[in-house]
Parts: structure tokens; sequence; C-alpha cells
């Protein structure tokens, strides 16, 4: 044991820089995995939390006050209903911002479907005026206990009594109103009721909708919200960061497992003469191999438990989503698990790889085996040696010739170096499709940068003439947006109508052509998943008790409303509702203008009739993102590292036997060091060329996938640009031939007795 530490030491000793290199790659590895594994916790668990602490629903309808709810206590697989509550669609305003909300009577004692409250206190008898906002709703008015809301056009004021999370869809500027409870007395005049369903078996959702839609009639349902709906928002970006980094963390995990088995095989092949004197000497082949199985698994253990020791004692810290991620991680029951797996799973399977290349070191004969007398690489080829005659430098040609002529090992070495340049491909592809949506959101389905509602003060002409006559704003499409029951009537969509027919709304189109004429219209790839339609199709839907049919002639990029939208113009919701008045106006600014700005100005023109927000771009929730992939490409970068070192050590063995030869026939110290820094840069360009054959259509590939399963459709991609992957190509090959150079120009000058000691 003494004899095999010693041994194990003295290797440290003279392989220092790959020791740290493989330490620093662990543990960037295990942090992503980690961070990873929190994202996934924290995308999922919080809003888990906040449904059962309020008992809440499966599914809410929106009915009108006639519907019956003892209808629905009869079905069967309904467990209990929750309410009737009253509800009424508002406006509130606080601090100049304004948001349409959904004010619902509920009872002081009330504890099915009664939300968490985050701060201040429930409703009381002895505020009747008193309201709970919905957390994220607070936000985005600036509201805090003890505040006041105006209600415009009335004199009628509510008192925020506190705030509350929701399990119900969140609040979205001209998407989702928010909710706002309050006591029944406060809620004189309902629209309408809201119903709540729980369920027996959450998995019978759609079946009880349809259900329910059936025994209450379409006509007398609004609206309906699912279980299935309120989770996926609520884990939306937190998921997809969990996801970017458990997709890179494990494709680095692999990318390093091959670049330890290949640093192994290289040094095993380096080394055949000291392995064959430790077996002469009475290593057995099961203490060779555990001396290179235990000097990894250490060089990963130490790595794993600095990033699991950093995860835990600074990963809250993090500024932004991932900190407040780990920070809710860490109150799980599966986080001291997972703490232990992650990183146990990381360093058995560097151990897997290991023990591979470490087998092969455990075979080597005591005896030395003769080498062939033959050159290493072979025999020059004929177009190699046409190529000589020509006075083409002998450094390229032979290069070439070192590098490619024993092809499996070649291949092998280039496929290595292939793997983590493909991931880097991939996270820089992520990167432009993020930069994408901020600098050309026209382009991902956002051509409006604001979107204005006008109150009942205000006419139509007069609203199109204020907006207009701001010189920024570049078109207004009047519209309206409404929520409809699907075929099946087990789900709710958004109908939209916007735009006119002589001034179209400029969707952006992945599929299929605009909508032009009469009943036809364009739809997020989230409606076709959920109706199962393709473009082509005709789908019948139900907004209030008047039947919709529309022909889709184009899929949009929707990344609005998970992409459950389907489009139309104006004039052609009007065909079914003469009366239809524009209720919203999306406005297109002229290039360069500043919306807030823009914004400022029409709020203070509308003298508090307009409702004027920025249209919410969804990469704005991705930012955390930015630093993730950053971090990535580091990591990536650091196991590359490891590879081309790897690599050059190879090569630079390989081509002591030719050294000999080589001086022999007049190439100077200059030239033969030129021959190994040749044969890298061409190995590592192989390597590039082939991660940008096969990561762009892969990150083209992947970006596209999770488009479609977000709802927003496949599309939204955009790779690196060109000089951008040519910037990553150079710097690639010239940091192969730098790291080439110190040890290629070392072997050219080495003594001739040392050759010959290397060759015998």
């Amino acid at each position: 044991m003494r004899a095999t530490l010693r041994w194990a030491h003295s290797d440290l000793r003279t392989h220092r820089g790959e020791a740290l290199f493989l330490v620093l790659a662990t543990a960037g590895i295990v942090a992503s995995l980690l961070l990873a594994t929190a994202l996934f916790g924290y995308a999922t668990n919080p809003w888990q939390r906040v449904f059962t602490q309020s008992h809440g629903a499966h599914v809410w309808l929106h009915t009108d006050t006639e519907a019956d709810p003892g209808k629905l206590a009869r079905l069967d697989g309904v467990e209990s209903v929750v309410g009737p509550y009253p509800s009424a669609a508002t406006t509130v305003s606080s601090r100049g911002s304004r948001a349409a909300v959904e004010l619902r009577g509920m009872p002081q004692k009330q504890s099915a479907g009664r939300p968490p409250v985050v701060s201040g206190h429930w409703l009381t008898p002895s505020t009747p005026d008193g309201v709970v906002l919905e957390s994220r709703l607070a936000r985005a008015l600036l509201a805090q206990p003890g505040d006041t809301l105006d209600v415009p056009g009335t004199a009628r004021e509510l008192t925020v009594v506190g705030l509350a999370d929701s399990a119900e869809p969140r609040y979205r500027p001209g998407e989702q109103p928010g909710l706002v409870w309050a006591l029944p007395s406060a809620v004189p005049d309902p629209g309408g009721q809201a119903i709540g369903l729980r369920l027996t078996d959450p998995g019978d959702t759609s079946y009880i909708v349809q259900r329910a839609v059936t025994v209450l009639g379409p006509g007398a349902i609004g609206e309906v919200s699912t279980w299935q709906q309120a989770q996926a928002e609520a884990q939306g970006d937190n998921r997809l960061l969990g996801q970017v980094l458990g997709l890179f963390g494990l494709g680095a995990l692999v990318a390093a497992g091959f670049a330890v088995h290949g640093a192994i095989g290289t040094r095993i092949r380096g080394h055949l003469r000291d392995l064959s004197v430790l077996k002469a000497i009475g290593f057995t082949p099961g203490q060779v191999v555990r001396v290179f199985l235990l000097q990894h698994l250490a060089y990963a253990l130490l790595g794993a438990l600095a990033a699991a020791g950093l995860a835990e004692a600074l990963g809250s810290r993090i500024p932004g989503r991932l900190g407040d991620a780990v920070g809710v991680w860490q109150g799980l029951p599966g986080h001291t698990v997972a703490l232990l797996v992650v990183p146990v799973g990381a360093v058995l399977f560097i151990g897997a790889t290991t023990g591979l290349a470490a087998w092969r070191a455990g075979r080597v004969p005591p005896v030395p085996v003769p080498r062939p007398a033959a050159t290493s690489g072979g025999r020059l080829s004929g177009v190699a040696r046409r190529a000589l005659g020509v006075r083409i430098p002998p450094a390229l040609v032979l290069g070439w010739h070192k590098a490619f002529t024993r092809r499996p090992r070649s291949l092998a070495t280039v496929a290595r170096l292939t793997l983590p340049l493909l991931l880097i491909v991939v996270a820089m592809s992520a990167w432009t499709t993020l930069d994408r949506f901020h600098s050309e959101p026209e382009r991902i389905g956002l051509p409006a940068a604001l979107s204005v509602r006008a109150d009942a003060g205000l006419g139509e002409q007069r609203v199109r003439s204020l907006l207009e006559k701001d010189p920024e704003v570049a078109a207004a499409y009047p519209g309206v947006e409404t929520a409809a029951l699907g075929p099946s009537q087990t789900a709710t969509i958004a109908l939209r109508g916007i735009g006119t027919r002589e001034d179209a709304y400029p969707h952006t189109l992945a599929e299929g052509r605009p909508a032009r004429g009469v009943d036809e219209a364009v739809a997020g790839q989230g409606l076709l998943d959920l109706l199962d339609v393709r473009v082509g199709s005709w789908v019948r839907m139900t907004v209030g008790d008047r039947p919709q049919i529309l022909h889709i002639v184009g899929r949009s990029i929707e990344p609005e409303n998970a992409g459950r939208v389907i489009s139309t113009s104006l004039d052609t919701l009007r065909e079914n509702d003469p009366g239809l008045r524009p209720t919203l106006y999306e406005l297109r600014l002229d290039p360069g203008a500043d919306p807030r700005e823009v914004a400022d100005r029409l709020a203070a023109a509308g003298r508090g009739h307009l409702d004027v927000h920025a249209v919410t771009n969804p990469a704005d929730g991705l930012s955390p993102l930015r630093a993730v992939v950053a971090g990535l490409i580091a990591v990536l970068a650091l196991i590359g590292l490891i590879e081309l070192l790897t690599a050059i050590g190879g090569t630079v063995r390989e081509s002591e036997r030719d050294l000999l030869a080589l001086k022999a026939i007049g190439l100077s110290p200059r030239q033969i060091t030129a021959i190994t820094v040749t044969a890298t840069g061409l190995t590592a360009l192989a390597a590039v060329l082939a991660a940008l054959a096969l990561g762009l259509p892969l990150a083209r590939w992947l970006i596209d996938a999770q488009g479609r399963s977000s709802g927003i459709g496949a599309g939204i991609a955009q790779g690196p640009s060109p000089a951008l992957m040519v910037l990553l190509g150079t710097a690639a090959v010239l940091c192969a031939a730098a790291l080439a150079a110190l040890p290629a120009a070392r072997a050219a000058r080495r003594r001739l007795a040392d050759t010959l000691s290397a060759v015998a």
C-alpha cells in the first residue's frame, strides 16, 4: 500500500495541472446538476404548497349568476364544491398604475379555496371595504397592506388589508386579470360567480370539465381554469432553467468522463515501460488498476465535495431567481437526498469511465513488448509524397500525416474534443436566441411594444386619435380579447380579434399564410396541441352563448398564454357580433422609440382614461439564463482544455521515435516543433468543424422542441452569427497550437541519448 501511495504521489507531482483541471471540471459539473435539481424542486413545490394550504380547487368555473352548483356536486368524480363566490370584473388603480381584476366575494370564515396570507391579515367585518390582493397583482400595483385602491369611474375606494399567494392562474397585464378577495357585501353587483371543484382523481380533470359544461350548459360558463394550467404557468421559466442546467450538466459529465478516459489511455500508452517495471517488482494487475482508479476518484470526489459544500453554504446567496430557488430547495424534504445522490452519481460515473481505461493498464505485461520498427504514423501516402515534391512546407504535410494516419485513435481524439465544443455551440445558440427575443421581438411574435386599454369615458374614435397623434406610434391596431371554450368545452382558450382586413396585424408566422379572408385565423402551437388540430382545420368555439367557427390558415409564434391563442381580424368577430367594440389597442412603435417614454406621454394625454403598459417579453424572466450559459461555457471550455492537453501529450510522446529520422533528413528543431503544432491544430480544426456541423442543427432542434413544449411553437431558434462561429473556431485552433508549442519545442531539443532511450 505504501508503494502504491508513493507512486500515486509521484504521478500527482508530474501531472499537477491535469489534476487541478479535473477537480475544477468536476466541481462545475456537480454544481450545475445541483442547481438544476434546485430549480426543478423550486418550480413545482411552491405552487403545490400554496394549493395544499388553500385547500384549492382543481377546476374553477366562472359562470353566470343563475348556474346551480348543486348539479355539479352530484357529478361522479367531484369530491366537493367550493363556493359559489360572487365575482365582478373591474379595474383598480394605485400610484398611477391600473390593472384589470376579478373582485371575488368570500366569507370571512371560509377555509376551502382561501389563499394563504403572506402579509397583513384576512378579511374582517371591521373593514367592510377591505380587500386581499394576489401577491403578483400587488407587485404590479406597488401596493402594500394599508394602501388604498381607487376604482376608476366611481368614487369607491378599497383598502388593502393583506396580500396572499394563489394557486390559480397568476395576474398577467392585458391577459389574465388579477384576483382581489373581498367580503360578499363588497361585491354589490356581481356579474357572475366563481365555482371551484375538488376532484377525487385530479387526472380526470378534462372529463369532469366536459361533464360540468354539459350539465350547466355552454352558455352558462364564461371561463374554465384547471390546476394543470396554473401549475404549468407557475413552473414556467424556472422549469426551463432547470432543464437547461440539467441538460448541459449531464452533457458536461459525459464529456468529462470521456476526457478522463482519454487522459488515462494516453498516459498508459506513454508509460508502458514504467508499468512493466511496476509489474516486474511485484505490483499485481489489481494494484495497478487501483492506482489509477483511486487517484482519479480522489480528484472527482474532491471536486464533488467542493461543489456540494459551496452550493449548500453559498447557493442561497446567488442573486436573483437561482438564489431563491436554492433557498426554497434547502427547506424541502428531498434536499438532503439530492445533495448526496447527485455528487455520488457524478463520482461513480467518472469512476466507471476511469475503470475501463485503468483495466487496460492492469493488462500491460511485465516484460515490455518490442515496438515495431515501422514509424508510428505509417508510410507516407502518395498524395503526401507528391505534396513534399511540390515544395509544400514539410511541417504542414507531416503534421497532417501525424494527425490523421492512425484513424481509430485520431477519430477517438477528435470525438472527445468535439463533444465539449458541440455543447458550447448549443449554449451559444441558446444565448443568441435570448438576445433575439430582446433585440428583435417582432420576429418572435411581439410586434407591438405597448398595449392600451381605455375605459368607457373615451369613445373609439377619440382613443384612436389620441394614440395616432403621438409622433413615435407607427401603428395602432384596435382589438378585443375574450375567453372562449374549445370544441370539447373542456378548456378555455384566448380568442383575439385584432387589426382589420385593411390594416392587418403583423402576426409572426412560422407556418401557413396570414389571415386575410372571411373567417380566417392564425393560431399558436399551444392551441393546435390542445385541440389536436393543424393548419388548414376548421375550429368551432363558444363565446358566451354564441358559436364562432374559424378556419386556421397559419401558425403564429405566440409567446403569451402558453400559445393557446387563436387570432383573427376584428372585422371577422364583428360579423358575428355587430355591436362589438375594441377593448384594447396594440401599438407598434417607430424603431428606436423608448416604450416607457411613449407610455408616459399617452397616459398623460389620456388624463386617467388610458391604461398603458409594456407588452411582456417572455425573455425578461430568463435573465438568469445568461449567467447560467456563461458558467456552463466556462466548464465546457475547461473540459475541452483537459482533452487538448491529453492530445498534445499523446502526440509529443508518439513523436519521440520519429525524432531521429526527422533530424536525419535535415529538419531543424523549429520544423520538428511545427509538425507537432500543426498536428494538434489540425485535430482541433477537425473537432471544430464536426462540432459546428452537428451542434448547429442540434441546437435548433432542441430550442424548437422547447418552444413546441411551451406552446410558443417552433421557429424561434436563432443560431450564432457566422463571424462568432469563425471566432470560436479560430480561438480553439490557436489555443491548441499555443498549448502544443512549448512541449513540442522541448521534445524537439531533447538530447540524442534521451531520444535513444525513448526509442528503446
